[in-house]
């Protein structure tokens, strides 16, 4: 049984470089080869692509939750530093891969890609507790939390639903950091007044 689960860790990492090297549309072969194991063994895992990019959804997500459980336990951080490092967290295994080409996923995968909106839309105890932290600190303004959180979706969901990124020209990684310095500076008290 461990063995097992090994074995779908070692798939489900290779899945995410091989997907940062060639998108989407890797193939199996593809897989098979980055891995140096033979398509048998990952077929005895994975029956097929789409249920190998189900679990990816899904492995992908949990790596994200773990990063940002070590912000919120990073205590060299400020309360206002974790919200704009938890909203931008991205593992550094997934730095060179191009999450701006998701928006595929709703053409060829449809189901894969409700999957990614259900992930994105869930998980964020650890954030809204921040945010409310900084609210009773006084470093971050009182805002209506669902309202943010639904900006911070819409804005990720635009990124994953479309080709919005790549007809612009820019990187995932890059928009994902103006938009979390466009809400957290949104949010942050200024700490230094004008006169």
């Amino acid at each position: 049984m461990q063995d097992q689960k090994k074995l779908k860790e070692i798939i489900l990492a290779g899945t995410v470089e091989v997907y940062g090297e060639k998108g989407i549309r890797f193939t199996m072969d593809d897989l098979a080869k980055h891995l140096g194991m033979s398509k048998k063994t990952i077929y005895t895992v994975y029956r097929e692509k789409k249920t190998l990019f189900m679990a990816m959804v899904d492995y992908v997500f949990d790596s994200i939750k773990e990063s940002e459980k070590k912000v919120v336990e990073d205590t060299s951080l400020c309360t206002v530093e974790k919200i704009r490092r938890i909203l931008g967290v991205l593992p550094d295994s997934y730095k060179n891969v191009d999450l701006g080409q998701l928006y595929i996923l709703r053409e060829k995968y449809p189901d894969i890609y409700v999957k990614v909106e259900e992930r994105l839309e869930t998980g964020w105890d650890q954030t809204i507790a921040l945010i409310e932290q900084g609210i009773e600190e006084g470093v971050v303004r009182p805002v209506n939390i669902k309202l943010v959180k639904m900006m911070f979706e819409a804005s990720i969901e635009q990124f994953f639903s479309r080709d919005i990124l790549v007809r612009n020209g820019i990187g995932y990684l890059e928009a994902l950091d103006e938009i979390v310095n466009i809400i957290v500076d949104g949010i942050a008290v200024n700490q230094v007044q004008s006169k």
